[in-house]
């Protein structure tokens, strides 16, 4: 069990610009605490910097200012151990099957064989795709593809999941069915997820709390408790707070998202 109340990872002050001839202010200042065990999605217009957030957060980018710290030590510019990210794009390896492509970031670490081959194969039960161990990534559908990147992401068992919409390029329904199999990958291993997404449906299915982002230079303007249970699914969507939910997010959110397309609200 996870303490309810302690910041797995804090954000204080943050910001981000990126230089150049004509630097861009992208990021913050952000403050933000996300609690241990916890499931955080962040919305917002496009260009507002949520994947800048993930980003430093994870260590791919360095902060212009402020402080990031997980499991409280400082974040300095590299993935801290513990930090796992997946990706919209499709990094699986076309080259290697299912299993070798779970397998290929502890094989990197230099894992012995015999926990390579258990970690592998629960990873690959767990999510699935046990029948489909020996195929390649192009004999798999795209929802099964992004399977496997979250599958070698788990192997590594990250206490810290980070995901850049995962499913934005999947279809309504296999969207939700993922988001099923993140919830029970999330209640199975205790580990604190942070979502980037622009669908406010699958932020309010997904979440025990939900950021929304100004449009540029990124801040959160609004912080919301869903409420919902821990054991849920994508039948929660049929609950008479759902609608409740995405309706104060659109409202939170229109403003903004007018503001990122240059258009009057």
């Amino acid at each position: 069990m996870t303490d309810a109340t302690a910041a797995h990872a804090v954000l204080h002050g943050v910001t981000r610009v990126y230089p150049g001839a004509n630097p861009v202010h992208a990021l913050g200042p952000i403050d933000l605490s996300i609690t241990r065990g916890s499931f955080f999605s962040v919305v917002g217009p496009s260009g507002c910097g949520k994947s800048t957030l993930l980003d430093v957060l994870a260590g791919l980018s360095p902060p212009s200012a402020g402080r990031i710290t997980f499991e409280g030590q400082p974040v300095n510019g590299t993935v801290p151990d513990g930090v796992g990210v997946v990706f919209q794009e499709d990094s699986s390896f076309p080259w290697l099957t299912v299993r070798d492509n779970v397998a290929f970031g502890l094989r990197r670490i230099g894992t012995d064989p015999a926990e390579i081959a258990r970690r592998v194969d629960h990873a690959i039960g767990f999510m699935g795709l046990t029948d489909f161990a020996a195929a390649y990534p192009a004999q798999l559908s795209g929802g099964m593809r992004q399977r496997v990147c979250i599958a070698r992401t788990l192997v590594l068992r990250p206490r810290l999941i980070l995901l850049d919409e995962p499913f934005g390029a999947l279809d309504q329904q296999t969207r939700l069915l993922m988001g099923d199999e993140l919830l029970r990958l999330w209640r199975e291993t205790d580990a604190t997820v942070l979502l980037i997404t622009h669908a406010l449906d699958e932020a309010a299915m997904l979440s025990d709390r939900v950021g929304v982002m100004s449009a540029r230079p990124g801040r959160f303007i609004d912080l919301l408790d869903t409420g919902w249970p821990r054991d849920r699914d994508s039948r929660i969507v049929s609950d008479p707070g759902f609608g409740a939910i995405t309706a104060r997010l659109w409202s939170s959110l229109r403003t903004e998202s007018m503001k990122a397309i240059g258009a009057r609200a």
